[in-house]
């Protein structure tokens, strides 16, 4: 007997959200934490090779449209850069308000910074439930693979959020307890992703471009230049080995 896709789909996304957010938390508060540098070179070579050797592909593959594809994979990754960067104008925003007004005139700019970064990533977890859906919808292979480069990425980006979050004066059980509030949002996207993608196979393709756009605009933009900031050749050896790994792994 088979295992039922939208199972699949749910527990897939538990595992790309919560479970995510359950290890970065133990990462963040253990003696583990040395080792979060290096789980963002594992992430980079895992997103990477998931976008290019089986996402992209796979909805070449299934498209007929070749150019509307790539024209897809461009507007994700020019998409994916506006969005962030409403983003960080807004965060950037609220902190020259606070800085104008000083913290005690002017209290709810650490609390709105911290809700924009729930917010944010709710709204990331959502996409990438709907990104697990499309994927697992295409080949269960691929679901676990997107799984997979998903999860990769979300620990240590999780891992950043509890330290704005502590940062703005959350506990760590109410940093604990909001994140994972606002990971549950990627079972809502991969639910509902499955339903509106069932009865629309032709959009799968397009679908899985902005995955492998997402994937892509992540590695190259977001965790690429961190790891350019440890210069030494120790450092170089291990981010080397570790994108590998992660190549090696998909």
């Amino acid at each position: 007997m088979t295992i039922p896709t939208l199972f699949l789909i749910i527990c897939a996304s538990i595992a790309g959200g919560a479970l995510s957010l359950l290890i970065a938390a133990a990462l963040s508060f253990t003696l583990l934490s040395s080792w979060l540098p290096r789980m963002v070179s594992f992430a980079v070579g895992a997103m990477l090779a998931a976008a290019f050797l089986d996402v992209l592909p796979e909805a070449f593959q299934r498209g007929n449209d070749v150019e509307a594809l790539f024209a897809m994979t461009l507007a994700g990754l020019l998409g994916f850069f506006l969005l962030e960067k409403a983003a960080l104008w807004r965060h950037r925003h609220d902190h020259d308000v606070e800085l104008a007004t000083g913290p005690a005139t002017h209290p709810p700019g650490r609390g709105s910074i911290a809700a924009i970064v729930l917010i944010g990533d709710g709204f990331h977890n959502a996409v990438d439930g709907v990104l697990i859906a499309a994927a697992f919808l295409a080949d269960t292979s691929l679901g676990l693979t997107a799984t997979l480069a998903i999860a990769a990425h979300e620990i240590p980006q999780e891992v950043g959020d509890f330290t704005v979050l502590l940062d703005c004066g959350l506990s760590r059980a109410q940093a604990l307890v909001m994140n994972l509030l606002s990971s549950l949002t990627s079972i809502a996207g991969g639910i509902g992703g499955y339903f509106a993608l069932e009865h629309a196979q032709h959009a799968t393709p397009y679908v899985l471009a902005l995955a492998g756009a997402s994937f892509i605009y992540i590695a190259v933009a977001d965790l690429i230049p961190n790891l350019h900031r440890a210069t030494d050749s120790r450092s170089t050896l291990w981010q080397i080995a570790l994108i590998a790994a992660g190549i090696a792994t998909i």
